[in-house]
């Protein structure tokens, strides 16, 4: 028989599990994602990557003029003590066979930042411009359509130029346009170099150099906090670049965005630090990745 005492227990223990039974009901996956994304996104936050990972060369393709894309010629650039390193030691002399270390996705709206510093001797053979010589290839054509005897990818290069411990000026953040032009006050600017208003940066020290990019609206170089020099409308066109596939180097093709690279141009050069801060994403607050800082709006990148 059942007593009014054990029916009211029977309730009261119903009653207790189906509490403990809603509190412990597992969040959806969609509840989880939003959750932790408006707990975890701060729209105001940079978030650099790190296209240099300190540790090896994943993420970056090699291609030397006269070499096969891939082939690290003469073990030339590598990663040591979380440096990344190019290196002459391995070479006897030089035959024009120019180096550039791409990363392996492009970027069109960006701002970019490097940290680099000059050391040891020019390799033997090497042009006396080259001396202390590296540079930033930005908007480069894809490196797999760099014909094999050719010396630099259609780009538009921040030169990195370090002094000569001479006394006479030497800037850095230039600009060079190998297979390229922009517009400089409204004219079309064709010099391949452009020197900016920085100062010169002797001996072995570390400078950070700094490129704004918007597409081919403006492009922007920076040390030390100052812009050095500013231009707009990269594109293709002019010389400077020997020899090239005519079906890539269609002259006057506006260059909006491309793959990213650094030179082994003959100068032992350090990186310590090379990061991108990505300006194209999503515009939309309601998104889990909207951040204010994106200049170039991409609804396609939104994550909801």
């Amino acid at each position: 028989m059942t007593t009014s005492n054990h029916r009211r227990n029977v309730v009261v223990r119903s009653i207790a599990v189906a509490a403990v039974t809603c509190a412990v009901v597992p969040l959806t996956s969609t509840q989880r994602g939003n959750s932790k994304s408006s707990a975890q996104n701060d729209p105001n936050k940079q978030e650099w990557i790190q296209l240099f990972n300190g540790r090896d060369l994943d993420g970056w393709t090699i291609k030397f003029a006269k070499h096969d894309l891939g082939d690290n010629f003469n073990d030339t650039v590598r990663v040591e003590k979380g440096l990344l390193e190019v290196r002459y030691d391995k070479w006897h002399g030089f035959n024009s066979e120019f180096g550039h270390i791409f990363y392996n996705e492009p970027f069109s709206y960006y701002h970019l930042a490097a940290e680099y510093r000059f050391v040891g001797e020019q390799v033997p053979g090497g042009p006396a411009w080259a001396i202390r010589n590296n540079g930033l290839m930005l908007h480069c054509q894809k490196p797999s359509t760099m014909l094999k005897d050719q010396d630099f990818p259609i780009s538009i290069e921040v030169q990195l130029l370090g002094g000569l411990g001479d006394g006479r000026p030497r800037t850095t953040a230039n600009l060079c346009t190998p297979g390229s032009n922009v517009v400089m006050n409204g004219q079309l600017h064709t010099p391949h170099c452009t020197i900016s208003t920085s100062k010169t940066y002797d001996g072995d020290q570390w400078v950070r150099v700094e490129v704004e990019v918007h597409g081919d609206e403006l492009v922007r170089h920076i040390i030390d906090g100052r812009t050095v020099l500013e231009y707009t409308k990269p594109q293709i066109g002019g010389g400077n670049v020997s020899p090239v596939d005519p079906a890539v180097k269609i002259d006057g093709t506006p260059m909006t965005s491309g793959y990213i690279a650094i030179q082994a141009e003959t100068a032992p050069t350090d990186f310590r630090k090379i990061e991108l801060l990505n300006l194209e994403g999503c515009a939309d607050p309601k998104a889990s990745n909207y951040k204010t800082y994106f200049v170039k709006a991409n609804s396609q990148m939104c994550r909801y």
